[in-house]
């Protein structure tokens, strides 16, 4: 009994202590930043602005990389930090990057269609850096539902981007294999996109993620408890915590389309998928294809990622398995090590 109590002590006394030392430590945190890597603003349009990554020395690749990234969340998760930051990497490895910024949408917004984002903000971009570099096609990359749009994009102006690359990115959405997937066929999208008077809430939309790992939060809660005397494994989870809290709103008109002609009727495989008036025929998307996937993403399992190697009229055509999850693509160490050379391999050699 002497023993039990004494261990209840001191376990007591070594959580007291970590609670004081992570007291002291959260009140010496500097501000918690991300996405600081240097870029210049260099073009906009309504809420959308188009960034240049500055950089001291010239680019060994000479077209540069433009930057899709999807509308949920932020696309600085790209450059979280300085260690753990695939734009730097791939800065670094020589290329010329480009982002688009889509903003936070407002009520105002929400008449946006997936036309808008993708024949007017991704062509204004695209044409803007083509002005600039004085050339005719752009290396493209698209993240997750981005890469969705840049997709179809590269279908509709195959003469204006040179290399596609798709980064975990939803194209056959018949898939059984996420619940996101199995969820989106139920909804009533329209009573959602009324509900809400046209603007879809970020939280709300966060809401739905959450459930998909509903023990996920309290696994943080356990390991922030674990990490409370440790400044850089704090700062490293508040960075995290930051960037999956910075949700903006969704244009109305765009979330519905995106649901419907996608989740629910799986359109854009199908050859059905209508945008700014012209049919979407993937055959036409001829550049040559960088497709990757992440084998542990539960957000966007391989089973929509992988098929679209083979509805492409692209002849160069590679898919890509990272061993990760879904953001484990952006932030983890293979991502440093190994994906981001790959890329900057892949499109050199192309270049």
């Amino acid at each position: 009994m002497e023993n039990q109590v004494g261990d209840l002590f001191q376990k007591i006394n070594d959580t007291t202590s970590k609670l004081v030392k992570g007291y002291e430590v959260f009140n010496s945190l500097d501000e918690v930043q991300i996405g600081t890597a240097a870029k210049e603003l260099v073009w906009s349009k309504d809420k959308i602005k188009l960034y240049h990554y500055t950089r001291e020395d010239k680019p060994t690749c000479k077209t540069p990389l433009v930057i899709s990234y999807a509308l949920i969340n932020r696309y600085y998760m790209m450059d979280l930090q300085p260690d753990r930051s695939l734009i730097r990497k791939l800065g670094s490895l020589g290329i010329d990057i480009y982002v688009i910024d889509t903003g936070y949408p407002t009520r105002n917004d929400r008449y946006i269609t997936m036309n808008d984002y993708i024949n007017v903000y991704i062509d204004g971009a695209v044409d803007f850096v083509c002005e600039t570099h004085n050339i005719d096609k752009v290396n493209l990359l698209g993240v997750c539902q981005g890469g969705t749009f840049s997709t179809i994009y590269s279908a509709l102006h195959p003469e204006k981007v040179k290399n596609l690359i798709t980064m975990v990115t939803p194209i056959d959405f018949s898939t059984d294999d996420g619940l996101l997937f199995k969820w989106s066929r139920d909804m009533d999208v329209d009573a959602i996109v009324e509900g809400f008077g046209g603007l879809v809430p970020g939280t709300f939309l966060d809401m739905g993620f959450q459930q998909l790992k509903p023990m996920l939060k309290v696994r943080k809660q356990k390991n922030l408890m674990d990490m409370l005397d440790d400044e850089q494994k704090i700062m490293n989870f508040m960075r995290m915590e930051k960037w999956i809290n910075d949700q903006p709103d969704q244009a109305g008109e765009t979330y519905r389309q995106f649901i419907k002609d996608l989740y629910q009727q799986n359109k854009l495989v199908k050859g059905e998928l209508v945008v700014g008036g012209d049919k979407i025929d993937l055959k036409k998307l001829t550049s040559p294809l960088l497709n990757i996937y992440a084998a542990a993403d539960h957000l966007v399992p391989p089973s929509s990622t992988i098929p679209l190697n083979d509805l492409v009229g692209s002849k160069d055509k590679k898919l890509y398995e990272f061993p990760g999850g879904h953001i484990g693509v952006f932030t983890g160490r293979r991502s440093q090590k190994e994906l981001s050379p790959t890329i900057a391999e892949w499109l050199k050699e192309r270049d």
